[in-house]
């Protein structure tokens, strides 16, 4: 597959459910971890225009910053700490209308004003977590939760 995206604009499912063939596509045959999750990363923030995309990969007792598309992020997250902490320690996605709103959260950006965090879950593990920060308020709901999850569950696979 070429390395271009082919996204027709619609709402936001439609838009999903266009990338979501084209990355698993990208990453076809590849076997290195790095790799995929640094495309399917670039792939989102082309797609979307979000503010920061990444992952976080679970390294012992902390999140470890991995690929990402945006400004520089917080290298560790501690587990419970943060949305991302969150999302590790509940093993479940956590969507923040308002970060400031949200106990705990590490302002690794203060242009950051919302996010979802979406755990990536193998052989009932949390081994990271998908990071989508926005510049906007509200920017997620459950469509993104729906579409984000079943990206996650398919990456997995592939790690």
């Amino acid at each position: 597959m070429a390395e271009d995206l082919q996204i027709i604009q619609g709402d936001k499912a439609t838009v999903y459910l266009q990338l979501l063939p084209q990355l698993e596509a990208l990453v076809g045959d590849e076997s290195d971890a790095i790799a995929n999750l640094a495309n399917v990363s670039a792939a989102l923030k082309s797609t979307f225009n979000f503010f920061w995309v990444g992952f976080y990969l679970v390294k012992s007792d902390e999140l470890v910053l991995g690929p990402f598309q945006g400004p520089i992020a917080c290298t560790r997250i501690q587990k419970g700490r943060g949305v991302c902490g969150s999302a590790w320690e509940q093993e479940q996605t956590i969507i923040v209308d308002d970060v400031d709103a949200f106990p705990g959260h590490i302002a690794c950006s203060s242009a950051s004003k919302s996010e979802i965090v979406v755990p990536l879950i193998k052989n009932n593990v949390v081994i990271g977590v998908l990071d989508i920060d926005s510049d906007e308020l509200a920017t997620f709901d459950a469509t993104d939760e729906k579409y984000l999850t079943l990206l996650c569950q398919w990456l997995v696979s592939v790690l």
